[in-house]
């Protein structure tokens, strides 16, 4: 190897050590970007959407409720006692939602089981066996949880879903 061709050989060293080292970049930039999870929330404008359709549903069935929303961690984003609901019913629709939103079930689902004789339910931590808790899907992936106390039990349940459903039309 003459001297002239060292330098010459030096030079294409360094370009593929800059090539190798920008190749293995740009495909951990890719790898790292590809696996990184779309997740679906409840924005202030869907609690908004979920208040208007839950007190027009109320209104419509001349009831005073309480609402409760909860993100998907049952986490409280909105709460509103209604004029003449019962100061009890705050903490009846914050346990709903929670329901709701841990278990990824209506409220009603452990108040069947208990009706049905299973007394499990009881045992589980944050359950509520009281109908009013819905969760909020969205495409498969649960996004929070809505309930309503102060009604009877299945109107509760009724002014949630129409919540929701006014939700899912948007």
């Amino acid at each position: 190897m003459s001297g002239a061709e060292v330098p010459r050989l030096l030079m294409m060293i360094r370009m593929s050590t800059w090539f190798v080292l920008f190749l293995t970049g740009s495909l951990i930039a890719c790898l790292g970007a590809a696996e990184l999870p779309t997740k679906k929330y409840l924005n202030l404008a869907a609690v908004k959407t979920l208040v208007a359709a839950a007190e027009a549903e109320m209104q419509k069935r001349n009831v005073s409720v309480t609402i409760c929303i909860m993100d998907d961690s049952a986490n409280i984003l909105f709460l509103q006692k209604g004029d003449r609901a019962g100061i009890n019913t705050l903490q009846f629709a914050q346990r709903k939602a929670r329901h709701a939103a841990l278990y990824r079930q209506p409220s009603k689902a452990p108040a069947d089981r208990l009706k049905g004789g299973d007394n499990s339910v009881l045992a589980m931590p944050e359950a509520f066996p009281n109908q009013g808790g819905l969760p909020i899907m969205v495409d498969g992936q649960l996004v929070g949880s809505i309930s309503c106390s102060g009604a009877p039990s299945e109107v509760d349940e009724a002014i949630a879903a129409a919540a929701i459903e006014a939700l899912l039309k948007k």
